[in-house]
């Protein structure tokens, strides 16, 4: 039974560590934050925007982020919830979020998914994420 509620312990903290992940993602949109978003990727990363544009590795998320995230058109007010967490191995998971930006005069919403590894350090990076716009029917 001790094994048990090791595993359990364990399995909710990388549950708490892995939300912690996408709060920080919120924080960073919110206060348009380049360097605290970025530090949230593993350097190999893969990100696909909204829009279908695909950046392979550190320094493309890093061009791409650099020229959109401090220009961004919302006045800070987005929020990101985590809908549900699925570890495919102990060290990785895929992060169903939804994602809302409410601007002056409109509200956009975003599924993206994100798939998280554990480093040999502890900590949780992003290594495949795809952003995907919903578009009301």
């Amino acid at each position: 039974m001790a094994h048990m509620t090791t595993e359990s312990t364990a399995y909710a903290a990388d549950i708490e560590a892995v939300k912690e992940i996408v709060a920080a993602v919120e924080r960073s949109q919110r206060r348009k934050d380049p360097d605290a978003f970025l530090a949230l990727f593993h350097p190999d990363a893969v990100w696909t925007t909204a829009h279908g544009k695909i950046l392979v590795g550190l320094d493309a998320i890093s061009e791409f982020t650099r020229g959109v995230l401090p220009a961004a058109n919302w006045d800070g007010k987005v929020s990101y919830e985590v809908v549900h967490v699925l570890f495919i191995r102990p060290d990785v998971a895929a992060i169903k979020v939804r994602q809302r930006y409410l601007s002056p005069d409109e509200e956009s919403e975003g599924a993206p998914l994100y798939v998280m590894a554990k480093q040999d350090d502890g900590r949780w990076l992003l290594a495949a994420c795809q952003n995907t716009a919903v578009v009301a029917d």
